[in-house]
């Protein structure tokens, strides 16, 4: 039986500063969340990914700010102890920082604890207004999966010196803003492990290496359960004939102990 204490956002601002790793997987639901929160894992993240492992859909943008209602609050009414996140989904936030302080607060009334918006530089306005608002915020920088057609495809981000200046000037800007915590996707893993040494938040890597403060992958991912070849940063936990259960035990342990992701095998 799980026995920990639920997790703040104080503790998580702790788990960074001491070294401890975060261990993140995405959730859509009840059944799940009450298994990833009994194996430990530290932060729940209801994704807009649902639009593509749950609905099928080829992109994050056609999910509806109703269906990130719904499974936030399916996984909230199971969890325990985990930290939420939820994400504010495709058209949520970019008309106005008063849509996305309504959208917030409805995402808030649904049991998520923090939400999540992708991009930098004209978000830190809206970022600054939703904590001024007391609702806490992660920022997502590098790839920005709402964004994909503007970045022409799935791509890494900040390869070169001129693109990571500007991701290093758009984190700054973030946490000036107030955000509490940073999700790097995609990102060269030399350069996400300086942004998180700089960085006094928790930054959360996908496809950016080992050295950030924690590991967050879709659940469906690391279940093995992807339909093609999946991406790089992926690593099937469920091989071996293990239950899903000793898969997220497994995950929350290795990331734990620094054995994922590994930076030859899993990053840029």
């Amino acid at each position: 039986m799980n026995k920990r204490k639920p997790l703040t956002l104080h503790r998580l601002r702790e788990m960074h500063a001491s070294g401890e790793k975060i261990a993140m997987l995405t959730c859509y639901d009840a059944a799940f969340a009450h298994v990833l929160d009994a194996a430990g894992v530290d932060a729940l993240l209801v994704g807009d990914s649902l639009g593509m492992v749950l609905q099928g859909h080829a992109t994050t943008a056609s999910v509806s700010m109703d269906e990130m209602l719904y499974h936030t609050s399916c996984v909230a009414r199971a969890n325990r102890t985990a930290w939420i996140i939820a994400d504010m989904p495709f058209g949520s936030y970019q008309e106005s920082t008063d849509l996305a302080i309504r959208n917030a607060v409805r995402l808030m009334k649904a049991g998520a604890q923090m939400v999540k918006l992708e991009g930098g530089g004209w978000t830190a306005p809206i970022v600054g207004r939703l904590v001024e608002r007391g609702i806490p915020v992660c920022a997502h920088l590098g790839f920005t999966p709402q964004s994909v057609h503007a970045l022409g495809g799935y791509r890494v981000q900040g390869r070169d010196a001129g693109s990571a200046g500007a991701l290093r000037t758009q984190a700054l800007e973030l946490i000036g803003a107030g955000a509490a915590c940073l999700v790097l996707e995609m990102v060269p893993a030399n350069l996400a492990r300086e942004l998180t040494e700089e960085s006094s938040i928790p930054v959360i890597g996908i496809g950016a290496g080992a050295g950030c403060s924690g590991q967050v992958l879709v659940l469906h991912d690391m279940l093995g359960l992807h339909p093609d070849t999946p991406p790089r940063f992926v690593r099937n936990f469920l091989t071996g004939g293990a239950t899903i259960e000793s898969a997220v035990g497994q995950y929350v342990k290795d990331v734990k102990e620094g054995r994922f992701p590994d930076d030859t095998l899993h990053s840029f």
